[in-house]
């Protein structure tokens, strides 16, 4: 994977996970325009210190892992303002970064592997089944993906898809999210998904 440009924010993206953002800032809306005129991607990674919006006195730390971004629909509904959605893809490590003039950060990475595509185990049921019933009550409700990270095709079988929604939708702290992001075996983020859920009541 070749350098990349980075889009810090106070949230984590995980793959297959939708993310909708408002862009004005100049130098996220060149690279919106430039990625979206290319087909190209970029990352998102969360911000360890610092603030989304360029403060000149306060220094930026970027965590070491983020997710691959993929633009999926844009509008601009006044000038200076961008409103896109993406779709998290591939993870990531961060080898290097550095800041442009402009104040975009880029970074050279390396890819992690995809999580393997293995079923929820019996043992985790109860997590999948949660989450399905969280998705019919969102649809019941008629509350669209603009404002919540569930966009079909549900994989509510895959361990993986099931895990990473709950990471998103519940809150946890970045620290915890990023932990998560980067655990390599989705059954085991699923097993750490599952006793956050016990601990908070979350399941029957």
């Amino acid at each position: 994977m070749p350098s990349i440009s980075l889009f810090p924010l106070n949230t984590i993206l995980f793959p297959g996970g939708h993310l909708p953002l408002q862009v004005f800032e100049v130098r996220y809306l060149d690279l919106v325009k430039k990625c979206i005129a290319s087909g190209e991607e970029f990352g998102v990674v969360s911000l360890l210190q610092g603030s989304e919006v360029r403060l000149p006195e306060m220094a930026e730390t970027l965590s070491g892992v983020g997710t691959m971004a993929r633009i999926l629909d844009s509008c601009s509904p006044m000038p200076g303002l961008m409103k896109i959605t993406c779709v998290g893809t591939t993870r990531f490590t961060v080898s290097s970064s550095s800041r442009l003039k402009n104040g975009l950060w880029v970074a050279e990475v390396e890819p992690l592997d995809e999580d393997r595509v293995l079923p929820v185990p019996a043992e985790q049921e109860d997590v999948a089944k949660a989450l399905a019933a969280l998705i019919r009550s969102l649809q019941k409700k008629q509350i669209t993906t603009t404002n919540i990270p569930l966009a079909p095709p549900y994989r509510l079988d895959e361990a993986g898809w099931v895990a990473n929604r709950w990471c998103e939708l519940l809150r946890l702290d970045l620290a915890e999210k990023q932990r998560l992001l980067a655990q390599e075996n989705p059954i085991l983020r699923l097993e750490l998904i599952q006793d956050v859920l016990c601990e908070n009541g979350l399941l029957n």
